[in-house]
């Protein structure tokens, strides 16, 4: 507070900083000196450093001078006031250690009681719930007397057709229940009534592995050994002259499906939650084979068609909610598809038959669609949809690839390109809005692709068109499961897929020869070198061809060599013969540019010995030898023939090579000149 009030003396009004940032809690030398910079030069900043110092040094001087009294009787003043302080510390310790001593008592006396109340309220509380708890465990045991007391005389009851229960009896269970319910009620959460409820209940089915198979198979057991005279009785079974019938009435599937479907609507309400869609589906099945068991139990075709009209049957249906569970599956695949489906390109993991992720993930996801784990008969038509999708998909993925440019860099800077114009917020696989917004603005560039992983695309679209064929005879089995026969219509729109992704092929072949056939003239054309290497340097006659002729080749040697497991040989020799097709072309301009260069030179220097009639000029070497130019049509000879010599050993002929015939000409005619003159 004292900084934030104190003034200090103003300066010249042409100082380069402002007084007050020195009185700021937060000053900075370094900050201030920075920020002078850019106004100032040092020299001028020290300059006026200096001068507010001195201001500042006069201006305390004064201060000193004008308090100087104050400060010199500063010392005498506070003379005793050390003794004054001692005398009334022993009082205030003294009152101070009372006041805590009593607010100690009083606190401690506080709790005591506040413990008391908390334990009377808990033994309170307690004593009811054991008191409801006994309520439940007697009206429990006086309901299984009455029905125990009653087991005889139901016995009795059936010989003489008289009722099963009196109504007397009736109306006692009926208040005993009422009783059980009212006091359960009360006592909800309890564990013991997990001991005495006669119901149903989600724990159990929760807490155990095989929860929910086990419940269905009591159910299905409950029938055949507690329903067995019921179903007689109303199914006219019992063949007596006394046995009465109650026609037109199906007992399992008026009485016992409709209180079965009822307990698990009511009792197991997460049976039918598609949150999670791993346990759903394992839900969903178990619960169709306890359906189709439950109805091998009818008995009759007409009894299995007058269930499945029941309402409580499509109730039950309709409670499982399949296009909310099919919506998560998709955004699971289309999600992990999309996100594969990037701009980096990313290598696929260790086993995988496919080089990138992307079709990695294209694969596993036609897989998941149709897997056990994730298929379900009713939803065979949208899965269908999705693999169709999902195959457009790549191929528009595959389309957007092929037109990106090629970058020389590695594959980890070419992962840093700026990215496409992408819909972020959401997934989708349909292939019209993809094409739809396939073009980016001309602002943002499309990212680069390497030609590694060029190589790469191709050669998994290659195999997945390969594997097409196998997506049919996965498929094949589910649908005829649901009854479906017309195959041939599935396999069409399969071989229209594979068709979509056959166009992108011609593509990705140009683009690959162009990037072969750029790389390898990008050292062909040194021979535009050749003549300064040979001109007025006295060097050997050539014997063996250049270097860059090597150099030239490498793009080709490892397509032919490091690429075979992963490409097909004629796909190879394909782009190998396209590549060397083009190269070799510009490799014979540029030869015909030399040569025609070198005569040029070499008719102008005989014209020039003419004129000057001198041995000075004559381009024959200082040994007496060949002349420079024709070392250089030699060593060009030299180059194409190595040339051609080395696109024999990658198993290729030189016929196939567009212009190498005429290239073999042309420096055949240049070596012939050299020899004869040198003859």
């Amino acid at each position: 507070m004292e900084a934030k009030k104190m003034n200090l003396p103003r300066g010249p009004e042409n100082l380069c900083f402002d007084k007050d940032e020195f009185m700021k809690p937060d000053f900075d030398v370094d900050h201030f000196v920075s920020d002078c910079r850019k106004r100032v030069q040092l020299e001028e900043l020290r300059e006026d450093l200096e001068l507010y110092y001195k201001l500042l040094k006069t201006a305390m001087v004064e201060l000193i001078n004008k308090d100087y009294a104050d400060f010199v009787n500063l010392s005498t003043n506070l003379v005793g006031m050390d003794k004054a302080l001692n005398q009334l510390s022993v009082p205030l310790g003294q009152l101070r250690e009372e006041v805590m001593s009593l607010k100690a008592c009083v606190s401690e006396g506080i709790q005591a009681v506040d413990d008391r109340m908390t334990k009377q309220e808990d033994i309170r509380r307690k004593k009811m719930c054991v008191l409801r708890l006994i309520h439940v465990i007697q009206s429990v045991e006086k309901i299984e007397k009455i029905l125990h007391s009653q087991g005889t005389k139901e016995l009795s009851s059936l010989e003489g057709n008289s009722p099963l229960l009196t109504g007397q009896v009736l109306e006692r269970i009926a208040t005993e229940f009422n009783q059980l319910q009212f006091h359960a009620v009360q006592s909800k959460g309890m564990p013991l009534l997990d001991k005495v409820r006669p119901v149903i209940v989600e724990q159990y089915v929760q807490s155990h592995p095989n929860g929910l198979q086990a419940m269905y198979n009591k159910l299905l057991e409950f029938v055949p050994h507690h329903c067995r005279l019921l179903r007689e009785v109303t199914g006219g079974a019992i063949s007596s002259e006394k046995a009465d019938i109650v026609p037109g009435y199906d007992f399992l599937v008026n009485s016992v499906w409709p209180e079965i479907v009822h307990g698990l609507e009511e009792k197991l309400p997460s049976l039918f939650n598609p949150g999670n869609p791993d346990v759903f589906h394992e839900k969903y099945t178990t619960s169709m084979d306890f359906v189709r068991k439950f109805e091998r139990q009818c008995g009759s075709q007409a009894s299995v068609k007058r269930l499945r009209s029941h309402p409580s049957y499509h109730s039950f249906n309709n409670k499982w909610n399949l296009p909310v569970y099919f919506q998560i599956r998709f955004r699971e695949i289309a999600g992990a598809l999309e996100e594969a489906l990037s701009d980096t390109l990313e290598e696929a993991p260790a086993g995988s038959s496919y080089c990138l992720l992307a079709t990695h993930m294209v694969w596993m996801s036609l897989l998941k669609c149709w897997s056990d784990q994730m298929f379900l008969p009713l939803l065979a038509h949208r899965l269908w949809k999705l693999t169709l999708q999902i195959l457009a998909r790549y191929s528009v993925f595959i389309g957007e690839v092929s037109v990106r440019p090629i970058s020389s860099e590695n594959t980890k800077e070419s992962k840093k390109s700026v990215p496409v114009v992408r819909k972020e917020s959401s997934v989708s696989l349909n292939p019209s809005e993809d094409q739809g917004n396939g073009s980016s603005p001309e602002s943002q560039p499309l990212p680069s692709i390497s030609s590694t992983q060029l190589l790469y695309v191709a050669a998994d679209l290659d195999k997945l068109q390969d594997q097409i064929p196998d997506i049919l005879e996965m498929i094949k089995p589910k649908l005829e499961m649901i009854g479906f026969k017309n195959i041939s219509s599935i396999a069409g729109a399969l071989e229209d897929s594979k068709t979509s992704l056959s166009a992108c092929v011609p593509t990705l072949n140009n683009r690959i020869i162009q990037d072969l056939s750029e790389s390898s003239f990008a050292y062909l054309k040194s021979a535009l070198e050749v003549p300064r290497l040979y001109r007025r340097t006295n060097k050997e006659v050539p014997t063996k061809a250049s270097p860059y002729v090597d150099s030239a080749l490498k793009p080709f040697y490892r397509l032919h060599n490091e690429y075979k497991d992963i490409l097909k040989q004629p796909v190879i020799h394909q782009w190998l013969e396209g590549a060397l097709s083009e190269s070799t072309q510009k490799y014979y301009e540029t030869v015909s540019d030399v040569l025609s260069s070198v005569k040029k030179m070499e008719e102008s220097l005989k014209r020039l010995k003419q004129a000057r009639r001198t041995v000075t000029s004559n381009p024959v070497g200082t040994n007496g030898g060949m002349s420079d130019d024709n070392k250089i049509r030699l060593q060009l000879a030299l180059d194409v023939e190595y040339f051609g010599e080395q696109i024999q050993k990658m198993g290729l002929e030189t016929s196939s090579i567009k212009s190498f015939s005429a290239l073999t000409e042309l420096v055949l005619t240049a070596k012939d000149q050299a020899s004869a003159e040198q003859s």
